[in-house]
């Protein structure tokens, strides 16, 4: 669980369910992350109210704080809680995609320091 969450509104007031369901849907993002990412990872959620011609709506961004980059999502609907699960849809998009480069960034290193040494034993 994402351990730094800091939430807040603007022109509107974050309820308690609010801020609950924001805690479970963000908390859980870091399933989809690298395992040394989670202990330095941290979110900051900001819901603003957004007058449009067709009504209220609702704005969630996210941004997302990983060691080597920075993850933003944004997303409208006329609820706060759909606001907030398309964003967290979108979070895990990109972090799959985070992971997956990470990953072969990883498997490039190992493969330079394996080809190093594995050369150098057959030379002798």
């Amino acid at each position: 669980m994402i351990a730094r969450i800091e939430k807040s509104g603007i022109r509107v007031e974050l309820e308690e369910d609010v801020t609950r369901y924001i805690d479970r849907k963000v908390g859980r993002l870091d399933r989809y992350m690298p395992r040394n990412a989670r202990a330095s990872a941290h979110a900051i959620v900001t819901i603003r109210n957004v007058a449009s011609q067709a009504g209220n709506k609702y704005q969630c961004e996210v941004i997302l704080h990983l060691p080597g980059e920075t993850i933003t999502a944004k997303e409208s609907a006329p609820n706060k809680f759909a606001a907030i699960d398309i964003v967290e849809e979108k979070l895990k998009n990109q972090l799959r995609k985070y992971k997956q480069t990470r990953a072969a960034r990883r498997a490039g290193v190992f493969n330079k320091v394996r080809q190093r040494f594995f050369s150098a034993d057959a030379s002798n």
